[in-house]
């Protein structure tokens, strides 16, 4: 239990280094992997007999919120149509979670996490190292 702790509190610390970061790509990069794995916890929430209603409630409050944040993020001008493409991306997964709360059925949201985990992939081998450092000490929590 302990161990947990320790190992939380420096996932905590170094996604509060991304943050404060200059580098905006490992910050992107935090954001994808947080947001995968908000879905993944909601999509495993959503059937009834083993579902974690108050995790399930939190996944999708913080998958939506993430969502929100990369359309944010988005520069139009400088993006142009991948821009415009990221921004359908996102808002068709944002549909999906909400669909997906209302029908309980996961089977809704595993095209979209396939998806949004290529982008990721593709986000970490564009920008490198940086945001694999930070992803994998993210994944050991």
């Amino acid at each position: 239990m302990k161990n947990r702790k320790m190992m939380h509190a420096y996932a905590n610390s170094e996604r509060e280094a991304a943050v404060e970061s200059d580098n905006p790509h490992a910050l992107i990069a935090v954001m994808y992997d947080e947001l995968l794995r908000s879905m993944n916890s909601f999509c495993a929430n959503l059937e009834k007999n083993n579902a974690d209603l108050e995790l399930r409630g939190k996944s999708m409050s913080r998958s939506l919120t993430i969502i929100y944040a990369l359309q944010s993020s988005l520069n139009f001008e400088e993006g142009g149509e991948i821009a415009e493409n990221l921004f359908r991306l996102y808002e068709y997964a944002r549909q999906r979670v909400l669909a997906s709360s209302k029908s309980e059925n996961p089977e809704d949201l595993e095209g979209i996490i396939g998806s949004l985990s290529e982008i990721r992939d593709a986000w970490r081998g564009v920008y490198g190292q940086n945001s694999d450092q930070v992803s994998r000490t993210l994944s050991a929590t």
